[in-house]
């Protein structure tokens, strides 16, 4: 029988600002969506106060004020960062691992179980490595299928009696059943709210309900996906790991403005801006594109202005890496987009139909000479941006002065990406 964990580090966005500032421990800490706008993270302090996630932070800043709240804006490269120094932490206790999100991962470790004396052990080892390595609290579920890992680890999360290690198999099955009929069906991994009103409607109020229900009948009634959370409830692995994920079919870059955009000029710059981190993106993944979109729409949340939104597309017959093809593009395509007039609140592109880069042909005209030189040259942007920051090297169409850059008032250094951020110690 397979064991699978899922490891999960404890309100990720917190602990990653909590790490590099011990001034926020036990402190009520939020982090807050682009244009610090709502609350997408809390800290446990901060949900004992009743915030929300997707809440709106300004109509509570005297809530902040009165309880000492701090807000943090997000810091996706920091983040992000430590998410990659995370999975590679895990990659050494199984390398049969599966990234499911960027705060959560899925191992195989059945093959690796001979290695502790227990899966308990295994699981505090994972903690205590994660904790010394890079100070960051994880929980660990383990269970004989992905869902009730999960579900294992959400247990490990909510009673603080299992120390931040849950086994499911460990437990007694009257224990188990107690567990599955305090929680809601819509509790479960891969039921949603829809989902869960019509089961209600059948009956099926608990998790215990929905294992003790009959697969085949709920694969009449639903779908194949419901049936399958049913028998992985029953301990029946359905779900595989997913160790080589399939290349993305899209890659959206996109942002809300600080403030309102009039200007054409201002408005390319910031889709030439956006599509630059998208090529790097599209180059990390050793991908190519063979389309491009550009969207740009004023607020719709200002019912007194004029609304307008358009979009518009391009395809080419060779697929593509290069910013300066793609950058080109896309600040035409704003120019055939934009009218004067309106306040433009938001703008995006997305590269579509990809495919990877080493499968690339070249077209019946073209010199691969060329191609080579792109391909050497797009290296070589990389290579700068790794080393002297993102904004080292841009394209002139991106501009520098972008008074209608995105707000991020509260955001902390970024430490472990930026040579100029990084903390220094005094002795």
């Amino acid at each position: 029988m397979p064991l699978f964990a899922l490891v999960d580090v404890n309100n990720f966005y917190v602990s990653c600002e909590r790490l590099f500032n011990p001034k926020l421990a036990q402190v009520p800490v939020v982090v807050l969506s682009n244009n610090d706008g709502c609350v997408v993270a809390r800290s446990a302090e901060a949900k004992a106060l009743g915030l929300k996630m997707g809440q709106p932070w300004h109509p509570v800043q005297q809530l902040a004020r009165q309880h000492g709240i701090v807000a943090c804006s997000s810091n996706y490269a920091l983040y992000a960062d430590l998410s990659q120094r995370a999975v590679e932490v895990l990659a050494g206790f199984t390398p049969h691992l599966e990234v499911y999100s960027i705060d959560e991962s899925f191992l195989d470790v059945d093959s690796v179980l001979h290695q502790h004396p227990s899966a308990q052990a295994l699981g505090q080892n994972i903690r205590q490595r994660m904790r010394q390595w890079l100070g960051l609290p994880v929980c660990v579920g383990m269970g004989p299928s992905k869902t009730l890992a999960k579900l294992a680890n959400h247990i490990a999360k909510m009673q603080p009696q299992f120390n931040g290690v849950c086994n499911w198999q460990d437990l007694p099955h009257a224990q188990q059943q107690a567990l599955l009929s305090q929680m809601h069906v819509g509790e479960v991994w891969g039921v949603g709210a829809r989902t869960a009103s019509r089961l209600q409607a059948l009956g099926v109020h608990s998790i215990q309900d929905l294992r003790q229900a009959n697969p085949a009948l709920l694969k009449k009634q639903f779908n194949v996906v419901v049936a399958r959370t049913c028998q992985e409830l029953q301990g029946h692995s359905c779900l595989a790991l997913e160790e080589l994920l399939p290349h993305k079919q899209q890659i959206i870059s996109s942002r809300s403005f600080g403030r309102a955009v009039t200007a054409l000029q201002e408005l390319q710059q910031a889709v030439s801006g956006y599509l630059e981190k998208a090529a790097h993106k599209l180059r990390t993944q050793q991908l190519l594109a063979q389309g491009l979109c550009v969207f740009v729409r004023t607020n719709p949340f200002n019912p007194k202005a004029p609304q307008y939104q358009a979009s518009r597309q391009v395809f080419w017959s060779q697929a593509t890496a290069d910013t300066r093809q793609l950058a080109a593009c896309a600040t035409q395509l704003v120019s055939e987009l934009y009218k004067p007039g309106f306040m433009y609140k938001k703008a995006g592109v997305v590269l579509t139909h990809l495919s990877p880069a080493q499968q690339r042909q070249g077209g019946v005209f073209e010199l691969s000479q060329q191609h080579s030189k792109a391909t050497q040259l797009m290296r070589t942007i990389d290579s700068i941006h790794a080393r002297f920051g993102a904004d080292a090297l841009v394209c002139a169409s991106t501009g520098y002065a972008r008074s209608w850059a995105m707000r991020c008032g509260h955001r902390s250094p970024q430490y472990t990406t930026r040579w100029a951020d990084l903390p220094i110690a005094y002795a």
